[in-house]
């Protein structure tokens, strides 16, 4: 099990919450701390999570998680409604890029995601939560790739393609079919007219004879 199907199972499935999306990062700037905590708990994995309630009504939030060194489990640390969520900063629109900023109502973290790829993964995953989820106060997306806005837009596009295609093949086997319906119509009328015909001359023939 890969650790973004273990956070899931361990972390939300608990609660009944179900994990969306992850995102492993790091901190592009220290966070300065002012004293030293005794009993430190070493090195640790960041995951940034996105995750829904199954209860209805749903309710989205995103979660920092973290694996410390030496130890298999993984632990909830900060939590935010996605309501409090009021900026995403992609940082550069023009190029793939692994770093982003979230920017909520009362903090302020600066990311480097393990790659650029999984960043933009997330980031569809959170664009589409957002639009999805959120009504009044969406958060606003700037310095983003236009993949990364237009990700499910483009879904939606080869869907209904599809959707399309399949409909006119339909119509058009549909067509076909009152085609042939008519054609094999027209040849048993013609059939019968034939053979309507032959006993009419049959009859005439055995008349004569007569």
């Amino acid at each position: 099990m890969n650790a973004k199907a273990a956070i899931s199972k361990e972390i939300f499935a608990p609660h009944d919450e179900r994990m969306l999306g992850a995102v492993q990062v790091k901190r592009r700037t220290k966070k300065k701390i002012p004293f030293l905590a005794t009993g430190g708990q070493g090195e640790y994995l960041t995951y940034i999570c996105l995750s829904v309630t199954n209860k209805k009504p749903a309710q989205a939030s995103i979660t920092k998680v973290k694996q410390f060194e030496g130890s298999t489990s993984f632990v909830r640390r900060t939590q935010w409604m996605l309501e409090q969520l009021r900026q995403v900063n992609g940082i550069d629109p023009n190029r793939d890029s692994p770093e982003f900023d979230l920017l909520f109502e009362n903090a302020f973290d600066q990311w480097v995601a393990n790659t650029a790829s999984e960043k933009c993964t997330f980031f569809q995953v959170l664009h589409h939560t957002c639009q999805r989820y959120l009504t009044d106060k969406k958060p606003e997306f700037i310095n983003c790739q236009s993949k990364i806005m237009g990700g499910n837009s483009i879904l939606h596009s080869a869907a209904d393609s599809v959707t399309s295609a399949v409909q006119k093949a339909s119509q058009a086997l549909n067509e076909r079919g009152e085609r042939l319906g008519r054609a094999e119509e027209k040849t048993e009328e013609l059939k019968n007219s034939a053979q309507q015909f032959a006993e009419t001359a049959h009859k005439v023939r055995f008349q004569q004879d007569m």
